[in-house]
This record gives C-alpha cells, sequence and structure tokens, in this order.
C-alpha cells in the first residue's frame, strides 16, 4: 500500500470516529454499559480464534529473537484474554463520568453556570506489543462516551486484528456504531506519522510503550498528547522496616512479573538494615534468582553482584536484574530517585512513620507507597476496571488513567434573557 494510499485510509477512519463520537456522546450510560458487557461476552466466546491469532504473532517474535521481556507482552494466554473480559465488565460496573455535574451555583442576575464532564471526543491510541490494550482502551474510551483510532505495533498486528474484530462485530447488535472503534490495519511506519499531525478529527493521542515510542509522539505530534511513561520504579528499605515486610514487599514488585512498567528496578537500602538483615536479603536475591548490579557497597557485600553503570541506574530492566544502592539515609535514597526515577511509581517500607511522611512528601511520583508493593500502580488493581495507560505527567491527568481521565470539562450555562 502506498503512503498517499495510507493517508487517504487513516484520514477517513479518523472521520468515521469523529462522526460516530457525536452519537456515542449522546447515548445513555445503559447503552453503554450493553455494549461493553456484549463485546465481553464474545470475547469470551471467541478466545481461541484470539489465541491462534495471538499464535502467529509470537512465532514472529521467536523468529525474530525478542527477549523474554517483550515476548511476555506480547503473549496472550487463555487467563489473560479471560482478565481483560472481565476487565470490560468491571468498567461497565463503575460510574459513568459523562455528563456528571461537578460544581453549579447562579449569579447574580440568576444565570444558572455548571460545569459538566464531557467526552474527549476521539482518542487516538498508540501502542506496542501488548494486545490487552486493545481490548482495556476500547472499553474505556465506549464508556466515556469516546470513539477511539487504534494503532497498535507491527509485533502484535494479528493478535489486534482478531480482538478487533471480535468487538465490531459485537457493536453490530449494540446501539454503539462499529465506527467507533477504527484499526489502522497497517504496519507501516507512515500510518502512525498520520495519527500525529490530525488536529482537526483526533482530539487526544494517547501513546503507551517504550521510551523511543512516548518519546516520538511528544515530540512530533501537533495533537494534544497525554504522556504515558516508562517504569523506572525504585523501593527504598528503610533503617527502621520491618525485615520481613520488606523482603516480600521488594521480591514482589521485582518478581510478580518484572516486564511491566511498575515492576521495581532498582532496590535502595538503608545501611542500617543492610548490616541487620544482609543474610535475608542476600538469600531472598538468591532464591528468587534475581540478578544484581550494585554501587561500590552493594558489590562488596552481596555475592555475585556486578559493578552498575549509568545505564542501570537510569533504565528498566524488565527482566530479573535490579539495581542496588546503600545509602545513608532516606534522604539520600529521595536524591537517588530525583535524579533517576522516571515520576512513575516510588515505594519506602519503613515503621517510622515521619520517614515515610517526608519521602511520600518530597518524592515526585505520580505514585508513591508506604509499605506496599509498586505492583498496585495499575487500573484494574485500583479500582478502575482497566486503564488506559499511566500518566507521569502532571497536567490534566496524572497515574492510571480510568474514566474520568478520559473526559474534560465544559462549562454550560441556562438563563432568562441575561445580557451583559
Amino acid at each position: 500500500m502506498t503512503t498517499a494510499k495510507i493517508s487517504v485510509n487513516v484520514k477517513e477512519q479518523a472521520i468515521l470516529a469523529q462522526k460516530a463520537s457525536k452519537e456515542l456522546g449522546m447515548l445513555s450510560t445503559q447503552d453503554k454499559n450493553d455494549a461493553l458487557y456484549w463485546i465481553a461476552k464474545a470475547i469470551d466466546e471467541q478466545v481461541e480464534d484470539i489465541l491462534k491469532a495471538n499464535e502467529q504473532d509470537l512465532e514472529n517474535g521467536r523468529q525474530n529473537d525478542f527477549d523474554a521481556a517483550y515476548m511476555d507482552r506480547l503473549s496472550l494466554t487463555e487467563e489473560r484474554v479471560k482478565e481483560f473480559a472481565e476487565g470490560l465488565r468491571q468498567v461497565a460496573q463503575l460510574e459513568d463520568p459523562s455528563g456528571e455535574v461537578v460544581s453549579e451555583w447562579t449569579l447574580d442576575n440568576g444565570l444558572n453556570v455548571q460545569t459538566v464532564r464531557v467526552p474527549l471526543g476521539v482518542i487516538g491510541m498508540i501502542y506496542e506489543a501488548r494486545p490487552n490494550v486493545t481490548a482495556d482502551a476500547t472499553g474505556l474510551a465506549l464508556k466515556s462516551g469516546n470513539a477511539i483510532v487504534l494503532k497498535g505495533g507491527s509485533t502484535a498486528i494479528h493478535s489486534n486484528r482478531a480482538i478487533v474484530k471480535v468487538i465490531k462485530e459485537a457493536l453490530v447488535s449494540t446501539k454503539i456504531s462499529p465506527d467507533a472503534v477504527q484499526f489502522i490495519d497497517s504496519t507501516d511506519r507512515s500510518a502512525t506519522q498520520q495519527l500525529f499531525t490530525m488536529k482537526e478529527h483526533i482530539d487526544v493521542l494517547i501513546p503507551r510503550g517504550g521510551g523511543k515510542l512516548i518519546q516520538a509522539v511528544v515530540n512530533n505530534a501537533t495533537v494534544p498528547v497525554l504522556e504515558t511513561g516508562v517504569g523506572n520504579c525504585h523501593i527504598y528499605l528503610d533503617k527502621d522496616a520491618d525485615v520481613d515486610k520488606a523482603i516480600s514487599i521488594f521480591i514482589n514488585a521485582k518478581t510478580d512479573r518484572p516486564a511491566v512498567c511498575n515492576a521495581a528496578e532498582t532496590l535502595i537500602v538503608h545501611e542500617e538494615f543492610m548490616e541487620r538483615h544482609q543474610e535475608q536479603l542476600i538469600s531472598a536475591l538468591k532464591s528468587s534468582k534475581i540478578g544484581v548490579y550494585g554501587d561500590d557497597a552493594a558489590v562488596k557485600l552481596i555475592p555475585g553482584a556486578m559493578p552498575a553503570n549509568e545505564e542501570h541506574w537510569e533504565n528498566e530492566f524488565l527482566s530479573l536484574d535490579v539495581a542496588v544502592k546503600i545509602v545513608k539515609d532516606a534522604d539520600d535514597a529521595i536524591a537517588h530517585i530525583d535524579r533517576y526515577g522516571t515520576k512513575h511509581s516510588e515505594a519506602i517500607v519503613s515503621e517510622n512513620e515521619d520517614t515515610a511522611a517526608r519521602f511520600k512528601g518530597l518524592v515526585d511520583a505520580a505514585a508513591v507507597y508506604h509499605n506496599a508493593s509498586t505492583r498496585f500502580t495499575d487500573g484494574s488493581a485500583l479500582g478502575f476496571g482497566a486503564e488506559i495507560g499511566i500518566s507521569t505527567q502532571k497536567l490534566h491527568a496524572r497515574g492510571p488513567m480510568g474514566l474520568p481521565a478520559l473526559t474534560t470539562i465544559k462549562y454550560v450555562m441556562s438563563g432568562n434573557g441575561q445580557i451583559r
């Protein structure tokens, strides 16, 4: 397909989505919920077809020697498919933000003023690898009254194609037009570039994937961007941490699913904690098969640890490796996070409430934890049903973006002939 042809097709799809968004914005909450339940039912019934398509993508990944972390993000199982179908049902059960009156007052002249939540309009979703995003993003978009244009990565083309087919076929039996969900069925990069500049038809772009993808969208788009971020997440074990709690939290954050953005990448340890609990920590690292890259102190204390360089401190491992830094106090830990963190998720383990309060107050991140794993920075885990991404920026939305993040406000005034 030529670039010119791709350009026309993408524009046509964006126009269709824009038209469908107008109709979608007028539907009732019940109409939208019914559609989500119908889609979830269709996904449950067509799991085998989705998994067959996913196997094509996985085989391509094996032939191209994709690393284990990438293959994990790309992989679907029956359980994972059932999970995103259930996520749609959870979204259907959530309160609909669209139409909510956020505030209301009446001026001295009798003019009534309301601020009302309304859909953003058309969401352009640009994402890599994770085919579950196709269902999650669609569910959140439709429930909040938005149409969506999906542009997944080429490595998940078969999986995404199969999931969208199920969604659009299901929508035929609902009051939501299938045009509200558009899938750019192309692996050509120029198709993605087209989305960057369709400001007249796309209201917001949401990139979800690696740092290179996100920065490419942020740096090149003329459409407003809701920026999601990579997760260079830290766990700080304070001198006043309970050792059992500390090790359990760290091991969960590092090993539960190492290839995801809310997994821990750096372990910061107070020197007094290390002195008292060195054997237990080393045992936990060894039994969990975690590879260690550390600063000078960590290399001396942890058998098999390799010296860490700037890349180890700055980047996500997305594997069973971790960077370890030994510090003198919480302020040293905070300084390290300030320098290397990506403002995603950071955690302190401590029984000292004052230290924890200082950490929570000073650390600049979308999610900050005290005595809990960073793995909870997730829309489903926090009760959103699903998430469209985790925003690490500060304007409009921050953290896991659920339904309210996909709305804006409109001022609605009602009068009786007032003039100024």
